[in-house]
């Protein structure tokens, strides 16, 4: 096979799977049949259940259970969404005409993010695109915000941001609370902190049932852009609200010398989700890959871990810990 970008094979897999990975599937509005089928489905092709030590098989005798002939549409969902809360994975999800099933991971954990007060300590901040920007008061460092992956921007936009703080000593860019998106942009990003390729990682798919039925591992690089670098040292912050692309984005920093990792470990969300159909119906999805740092190791599914790990003082409503500590660290 031959070597594609982490990025390539994502899209590849978005468009492609449904014909190859899944199934077509019958009509049927038996409870029984659409609990085994959503059961079996997770069980061939979840790729998640080694690195978080689930036992899938005990899971299907509890909640197999809890099926029985006659019960309502409502009923129904409320087991499978039980069900698919045990992978703990906001990628797993059900979807019916009158309900979808979301675990919120970010809602388990302490908030460590305060939007307000974002305008608050920074009265003259700018917006370029989807990034605010601003210096730091009295310090030679600049802020910016993404707040989601799925906010787009021009070549242009991320030159002036970056021109504008060309001679700071160092740069914070903030994603607590990016719930992720296009993953096209994690590169698009990252590729303005590097001036040589980086191996940030790989992507494995999960291709048959059994639990290490898995596809080749393909590289995910990072090539330095064309257009304006930041190679000085970077804050990136992060919490369990940084999902799906943020995890992407926080562990492929992992592999960069200037880039500091400031907060609470992400949310995970580091495998693609794709999906199919119930006999009933119903939709679902769920993660299918694997992210692996360069060493192999999966664990950014389970939350990348920061550098320097730092809580939200909610008591103190006047600073953001997390960005004190970041202009610290940077100084």
């Amino acid at each position: 096979m031959k070597k594609l970008s982490l990025i390539l094979i994502l899209f590849i897999s978005l468009t492609g799977c449904q014909k190859i990975f899944f199934k077509k599937n019958k009509a049927s509005v038996d409870p029984q049949e659409n609990f085994e089928y959503l059961w079996q489905e997770l069980n061939d092709k979840y790729s998640y259940f080694d690195v978080k030590n689930i036992n899938w098989n005990t899971v299907h005798d509890q909640y197999k259970n809890l099926i029985h002939p006659g019960m309502s549409e409502a009923e129904l969902f409320e087991v499978l969404k039980k069900m698919l809360f045990e992978l703990k994975d906001d990628h797993s999800n059900l979807v019916s005409a009158f309900d979808v099933s979301v675990y919120n991971i970010y809602a388990q954990y302490p908030k460590n993010f305060n939007d307000h007060l974002i305008y608050e300590l920074f009265p003259d901040i700018h917006r370029t695109g989807p990034f605010s920007h601003s210096w730091i008061p009295g310090k030679n460092i600049a802020y910016i915000r993404y707040a989601s992956f799925m906010s787009t921007f021009s070549a242009e936009q991320l030159d002036y941001v970056l021109d504008l703080y060309k001679n700071a000593q160092g740069l914070i860019f903030d994603i607590r609370e990016n719930g992720g998106g296009i993953l096209l942009n994690v590169p698009s990003i990252l590729s303005r902190f590097t001036e040589t390729p980086i191996l940030v990682g790989y992507s494995k798919t999960k291709i048959g049932p059994e639990s290490n039925d898995f596809g080749d591992a393909e590289p995910f690089n990072i090539q330095p852009s064309e257009n304006t670098h930041f190679t000085k040292p970077v804050a990136v912050l992060i919490d369990r609200g940084s999902y799906s692309a943020s995890t992407f984005f926080a562990a492929s920093t992992k592999a960069f010398n200037n880039i500091t990792l400031v907060g609470a470990p992400t949310g995970g969300g580091a495998g693609l989700p794709h999906g199919g159909q119930l006999p009933n119906g119903w939709t679902f999805r769920f993660s299918i890959s694997q992210f692996l740092y360069p060493n192999g190791d999966a664990s950014a599914e389970l939350g990348v871990q920061p550098d320097v790990p730092i809580a939200f003082d909610w008591t103190d409503m006047t600073k953001d810990e997390i960005i004190d500590k970041a202009v610290e660290i940077l100084e």
